[in-house]
This record gives C-alpha cells, sequence and structure tokens, in this order.
C-alpha cells in the first residue's frame, strides 16, 4: 500500500469513526482550508481554482447551516452569520478580494475555537460522570 492510499485510508476512518461533534470541527478545518487555498490562488492569479475553492468553502457552510437545530434560539443567529459569510464569499469570488476571504476566515476561526471548546467540555462531563459509575 502507497502512504498516498495509506493517508487516504486513515481519513477515511477518522470520518467513519468520529463524533458529531468531531465531525463538525473537521468541517470548519476544512472551511478554512478552502479559504487559505482560495487567498493563494487570487494571489497566483489561478482564477479557476480560486473559484473552487471558494465553492468548496461555500459548501461547507451550506452544509453547517443544515444542521443547524433551529429549535434553539442561537441557531437563528448562527444562521444568520453563515448567511453572511457565505455572501461575503460570493463577493470575494466576484472582486477577487482577499480582505473578504480573510474577514470570513475569523469568523469560521471563532466558530471553530468556540466548538473546539464545546468538544473538551463535553468531554471532560462524560470523563467525571464515567468516573462515577
Amino acid at each position: 500500500m502507497s502512504v498516498q492510499n495509506a493517508y487516504n485510508a486513515y481519513k477515511q476512518n477518522s470520518v467513519t469513526t468520529a463524533s458529531p461533534g468531531e465531525l463538525t470541527l473537521m468541517l470548519y478545518n476544512g472551511c478554512l482550508k478552502f479559504l487559505t487555498q482560495s487567498k493563494k490562488a487570487i494571489e497566483e492569479k489561478q482564477y479557476e481554482l480560486k473559484n473552487t475553492y471558494i465553492q468548496k468553502a461555500q459548501a461547507i457552510i451550506s452544509e453547517l447551516m443544515a444542521t443547524l437545530n433551529m429549535d434553539i434560539e442561537v441557531s437563528k443567529n448562527m444562521l444568520s452569520l453563515y448567511e453572511y459569510m457565505y455572501h461575503q464569499l460570493t463577493l470575494a469570488n466576484a472582486k477577487l478580494d482577499v480582505s473578504i476571504i480573510e474577514e470570513v476566515e475569523v469568523l469560521i476561526t471563532d466558530f471553530r475555537d468556540t466548538w473546539k471548546q464545546v468538544i473538551q467540555i463535553n468531554r471532560k462531563q462524560q470523563f467525571v460522570s464515567g468516573d462515577s459509575v
């Protein structure tokens, strides 16, 4: 098995065994990766590639929107921010504007970092409750 095949098998296994919270974290990280790649593509004047990366970031944002539980009040606020980011990426794509992508990166990073903290808190709570049994 080649190194690339082993890496792909590892990635596939990571996704199939991840908890819903970990999957969301993976989505945020993937979105950040595509935003970074889109900025690089703009700088290198690879506009078709830039378009591809921005569309991939938008697809992730769409997926994040689709997974929101709208029965929870905070989800309504998150939806508004996701819609804003999606729209901003459309503008960045049309205007070749790296600064707009960077604005979205800051928002996604904040979401990701908060989500990471939620996962850590949940793990600690599960560990403590598992200890007392």
